[in-house]
This record gives C-alpha cells, structure tokens and sequence, in this order.
C-alpha cells in the first residue's frame, strides 16, 4: 500500500531494564502502527514498525529520545515499502 511505509530501527545505549520496549509499544499503539520490538542479545532493542509515514516519524523521534529511565546513544534506521504482514503491534 502506497501510505504505509515499514521503519526498521536498532536503538543502541542502556535501553533494556528500563522499560524502552512497553514505552514503544504504548508510543505505536493508537497510531496506526502495527509491528514489534524486542530486546537483542548485544544489549539493544530492535523494532520493526509499518504505518503511514507521519506515525512512523514521529515514533522515530519518541524512539530516539526514550523513556526517562534509558540513556539512547544511536539509532540506526532503514526505510523499506511496508510488507503488510503485521495486524498488530507487540513484543516479539
């Protein structure tokens, strides 16, 4: 679908133990967004995000600042065509 664009983001700093994935997850829920996120074993958190551009920039800046308890040092991002294949948004 032409709107809908898919946001690939691996978030890098002290992001797990703090709460980052339920903060994405509450920040995607209600926008549209249909996706996940979870926890890697580097110590990172990686989301894969699909909505209308506008949802997904703005998770993007909610993403790259982080819930008070985190300290985000890097965000890598790619942006792709969205899949589709997700119904809704939630830890994987």
């Amino acid at each position: 679908m032409a709107d809908k664009e898919r946001l690939h983001a691996e978030v890098y700093g002290d992001v797990q133990g703090v709460g980052f994935r339920a903060f994405v997850i509450r920040r995607a829920l209600g926008s549209g967004i249909t996706g996940w996120v979870r926890n890697r074993s580097d110590g990172s958190v990686e989301l894969v995000a699909e909505g209308p551009r506008s949802a997904l920039e703005t998770l993007l800046t909610d993403v790259q600042a982080g819930p008070s308890a985190a300290t985000v040092e890097r965000v890598d991002t790619q942006w792709e065509p969205a899949t589709l294949g997700f119904k809704v948004f939630g830890v994987r």
